[in-house]
């Protein structure tokens, strides 16, 4: 016959339920409030407001393909931009999966960011004279938008606790009902 404490069987399931949210819950560091990277055709931008200008630079962009690690290895360009806004543009990127780095002038990372780069799009007829070319603020920069899972909207501390809470109920309620299917002598 085996004897041995509830409490003491069920420790490790505890432990791991109290343990799980906080690590799903936890996000990169990133310095400041990051990058955002978007693609129109074989053009690559990337836009920042993390950096302060440094002797007259923002910092450097860099571009690597999926076989290159360092930052050094990439195609590099310096950011451009007032205190507001920072930006950097690659143009003729041939079609692929790429890391967008941004480094401040002060050697501090800004963001990292994976995007991928379709074929070109079919080109669009050209607007009309009494027709205003610009996009409406409320659509995306086209192509597609990197970053983890695919958003790069930053969401708030409220919004993370609260899915963190989502996440550590569904653990306790998979942990109970684990435990409960163990012992088929309960109802």
């Amino acid at each position: 016959m085996r004897s041995s404490s509830p409490l003491v069987r069920s420790g490790a399931t505890v432990a791991a339920v109290f343990a799980l949210p906080v690590l799903l819950a936890a996000q990169p560091a990133v310095a400041g409030p990051g990058i955002s990277v978007s693609t129109t055709g074989t053009t690559v931008s990337v836009t920042t407001t993390a950096c302060a200008q440094l002797n007259g630079a923002w910092g450097t962009a860099s571009l690597l393909t999926s076989s290159q690690r360092d930052f050094a290895e990439g195609r590099q360009v310096a950011l451009s931009g007032s205190a507001s806004g920072q930006s950097a543009a690659w143009s003729g990127i041939t079609p692929g999966t790429y890391t967008v780095i941004v480094m401040c002038s002060n050697n501090s990372t800004a963001g990292t960011q994976t995007v991928i780069v379709s074929s070109a799009p079919s080109p669009s007829p050209s607007p009309s004279p009494s027709r205003s070319a610009a996009p409406s603020p409320s659509a995306s920069p086209g192509g597609v938008m990197g970053g983890l899972g695919g958003a790069v909207r930053d969401y708030g501390t409220a919004t993370l606790a609260a899915g963190g809470a989502l996440v550590g109920a569904g653990v306790i309620a998979a942990a109970w009902f684990l435990r409960r299917r163990s012992k088929p002598y309960r109802f």
